[in-house]
Parts: C-alpha cells; sequence; structure tokens
C-alpha cells in the first residue's frame, strides 16, 4: 500500500509543462497529463489501425510499409515524450527520507 502511495504522489508532482514524467522504475516515460493520454492513445490507434490494415491486406509489400510505419510512428512517440517529458534516466524508485521523491539511483546525492 505504500508503494502505491507513494508512486500516485510521484505522478501528481508536475513540473511544468511536461506531459510525460520519467519513470519511476526503469528508464522512459509515463503519461500524467490529458496531453500526455492523448498522445499515448492517439499512438496506439495507430499502429492498430495500420495493424487492421495489414490484415486486410496482406501482401509482402504491405507487411514493409507496416514495419517501416511502425518504426516511425514509435520515433515520432519518442520525440515527443523527449520534448515533452522530464529528462529519462535509469530510476529505481524513491529515497524514503526525501520528500521530493529523489531517485535512489541518482549518483548525485
Amino acid at each position: 500500500m505504500a508503494f502505491t502511495k507513494d508512486y500516485v504522489e510521484y505522478l501528481k508532482d508536475i513540473p511544468e509543462g511536461k506531459w510525460f514524467k520519467a519513470k519511476l522504475y526503469g528508464w522512459g516515460w509515463t503519461p500524467v497529463t490529458w496531453e500526455g493520454w492523448a498522445v499515448t492513445l492517439g499512438f496506439m490507434a495507430l499502429v492498430f489501425g495500420n495493424a487492421y490494415r495489414l490484415d486486410h491486406q496482406l501482401s509482402i509489400g504491405n507487411t514493409k510499409e507496416f514495419i517501416l510505419e511502425t518504426i516511425l510512428l514509435i520515433a515520432l512517440l519518442i520525440y515527443i515524450c523527449y520534448r515533452k517529458g522530464e529528462k529519462p534516466r535509469w530510476r529505481w524508485g524513491v529515497k524514503q527520507t526525501d520528500k521530493n521523491h529523489v531517485d535512489q539511483s541518482d549518483p548525485t546525492i
């Protein structure tokens, strides 16, 4: 239960203008604003729509297009997350003694 409380508190501390926060565990981002969720859901809709199109028009050329388009969508998502999110880095939770939820793996602490 303490983990859930710490995680929710971490997600509520949103830096101004950021749509994504650095993940609490691992590397990457998690959406924390409606804009971040809209980007994430839009990405998923485009990938699933692309897969649906591939399923109905199966051919080698379409498979190559699907792979290329999916790679481009992933690159676009990473770009948006990088521009509108916190700086990503490896993290492994929060320090229990830190009220500001500073990363335990941060070597400057």
